[in-house]
């Protein structure tokens, strides 16, 4: 175990002494002087130490009595990408050295540590231990350099934070640990500041803030929730407002005044720690330690108030009527089409109308599938429920769309009578190769999951309250063409878990494979549709196997679909599909039908033969 407990004394010694004043962004100054987005403001550490000391400097010239090291994002994970893995105790420890160079003998220095990178797209999140091993390898630098402290910031899971509280323990340094809170001062997962304070304190932090968010005055109404169920010393470092984007550059337009006078505020809310995160200068902390120069800390009594979540909703029922009415009695049928690339969307109509006609229960409609940009799946699934007169279940990928877009357009699809979700992370950009486009994956399946779960109790994922609640069915992909299933079974129950009530596979191409897949997933109690895509010649079966993500075909398919073409390659296809509807007769209760190149009239040529 390392310690410092130098730096743990003289902390506390100061802490307890009265008002600390904090420093300035570090990225945003940087930037501002002539540092690219995009580069590693951490490497800087070794690259322009003098840059970085500069910094330093000013903001101690300023008035700040505790320096944040350079050390944000100098973990492994984060450092990985840009080929500085392996440099992370050289970048950790010349930050410390940097920050104690220009704080001199009487200011604080503090190893700055935030979240590691969140997990993108379909990437696994990391397992705790793995976290913690990631966490203790940068903090444990930052303390042997010689830190008289930690600031944690910018968490946005709690259960990252506390975890880093644990490292912090272990290496014997107190920690200053910072949540950023969204709207209505709850986190990314809805966790109210109450709620976030309590549990912090009961990690052991020594200080409890916030951090970055929208700007010192949702800041400041944090720090007043907090203090009415902690006792804890509180701190505060705000953005300087929101972000604008002019000629070029991000800008921060509160004014230092401004800035000083919410700082005031926060010290007389309890914060024992106030300084600046994104946007502010040194000229904002100038302004600070001149408006709160001779204040001291209020004294808080011990909080009585409890302030309780707010009471969970139980979810509604779904809506009156819905496509999976009939599971176990009958065979229940999708049939997934796909927006058009343009904007004529007769043909998708038309197809619609002739499926609802023969009975299909629902059209399953895709969303830019292969990252390929296609007509917006939301209003023509609109179209499609008012002129076919079918349910429609629309396909929602965390690729396209931010956090705050998803939430809009949920919403508005319920609004428009859309009722069945399936949740889907996404193919990358990099698949479809659209220029200029970029893969956005705020929330991959499993966050989309829960995102419509909390919308069906009345809240967006934050927690806000919506006045009101949707009735969205949600449903889940599954991938069934891998050699061994069993991660793709491990991921299905979370999203079984997230909220999933149903499942749409992957198209199979082996009776084995289904089986071995309705074996596996059936302890779930969810409904699965099997997917099934007829093949219709040797060259688009080679095209699936070779180049479509999730699609494996076995050796005696593409035998038997060697070397076949036109009405040949149909009948082939089709033959293969019939044998996989009869291999799963009694396993499975419904499929999901994906004509190729729309083909309307295979799906339901096999719709009929599955209703016979």
């Amino acid at each position: 175990m390392a310690q410092n407990s130098r730096g743990n004394g003289r902390f506390l010694q100061r802490l307890a002494a009265g008002l600390i004043i904090g420093d300035g962004a570090m990225g945003t100054l940087l930037y501002s002087r002539g540092i690219p987005l995009g580069h590693s403001f951490e490497a800087l550490n070794l690259s322009r130490p003098e840059l970085v000391k500069a910094v330093h400097r000013d903001y101690a010239v300023a008035g700040a009595q505790l320096l944040e090291s350079n050390t944000f994002a100098a973990n492994r994970l984060a450092l990985g990408p840009l080929g500085l893995d392996g440099r992370v105790a050289e970048i950790n420890a010349a930050g410390v050295r940097l920050a104690r160079q220009a704080a001199g003998a009487d200011r604080l220095v503090a190893g700055a540590v935030g979240p590691l990178p969140a997990a993108r797209g379909e990437t696994a999140e990391l397992p705790l231990a793995e976290q913690r091993t990631l966490l203790s390898e940068q903090m444990t630098v930052l303390a042997e350099a010689g830190a008289d402290l930690f600031v944690l910031e910018t968490f946005a899971v709690l259960e990252e934070l506390e975890l880093a509280l644990k490292v912090a323990a272990d290496l014997g340094l107190p920690a200053v640990a910072q949540m950023a809170f969204f709207e209505e001062g709850r986190t990314r997962h809805g966790i109210s500041a109450e709620e976030v304070a309590r549990r912090l304190s009961a990690a052991g932090a020594a200080v409890i803030g916030a951090n970055c968010g929208s700007g010192p005055r949702e800041l400041l109404t944090v720090l007043q929730r907090m203090a009415t169920v902690t006792d804890r010393p509180l701190s505060g470092f705000a953005n300087s407002g929101f972000p604008q984007y002019v000629n070029g550059r991000y800008i921060y337009l509160a004014t230092p005044d401004y800035f000083a006078a919410m700082g005031r505020e926060m010290v007389a809310a309890g914060a024992c720690i106030v300084g600046g995160c994104c946007g502010t200068t040194p000229e904002h902390i100038h302004a600070l330690a001149k408006s709160l120069e001779g204040l001291q800390p209020i004294e808080r009594p011990v909080p009585t108030v409890r302030v309780t979540e707010p009471p969970v909703v139980a979810e509604p029922a779904a809506a009156q009527r819905t496509f999976l009415d009939d599971w176990g009695r009958r065979p229940v049928v999708t049939v997934e089409l796909g927006p058009p690339k343009g904007l004529d969307c007769r043909k998708v109509l038309q197809g619609a109308e002739a499926l609802a006609n023969a009975g299909a229960d629902a059209i399953s409609l895709t969303e830019n599938p292969l990252a390929r940009i296609r007509m917006g799946n939301i209003a023509l699934a609109s179209q499609i429920q008012q002129q076919a007169g079918i349910e429609v279940i629309i396909h929602i990928t965390g690729r396209d769309r931010n956090l705050i877009g998803l939430h809009s357009e949920l919403m508005g699809a319920h609004l428009l009578g859309i009722r069945n979700v399936l949740a889907i992370t996404g193919d990358p950009v990099a698949v479809g190769g659209e220029a200029g486009a970029s893969s956005v994956f705020d929330l991959n399946s499993v966050g989309i999951l829960q995102l419509l779960s909390a919308l069906n109790k009345g809240t967006t994922l934050l927690g806000a309250e919506l006045g009101g609640t949707t009735q969205m069915l949600a449903g889940a992909a599954f991938n069934p063409n891998v050699a061994d299933m069993s991660g793709q079974i491990r991921r299905m129950e979370k999203k079984v878990a997230a909220g999933a009530r149903f499942v749409e596979t992957q198209p199979v191409y082996s009776a084995e494979v289904m089986l071995e897949m309705l074996e596996r997933l059936a302890p779930l109690q969810v409904p699965v549709l099997v997917g099934l895509m007829p093949l219709v010649s040797e060259r688009n079966a080679e095209f699936l196997h070779n180049e479509v993500p999730g699609i494996s075909l076995p050796d005696e398919v593409r035998r038997r679909m060697g070397g076949t073409s036109g009405t040949v390659g149909v009948e082939a296809g089709m033959a293969i599909a019939r044998e996989l509807v009869d291999a799963g007769r009694q396993a499975a209760g419904g499929f999901t039908l994906m004509p190729p190149f729309g083909k309307v009239e295979l799906a339901l040529e096999l719709l009929r033969y599955i209703r016979n």
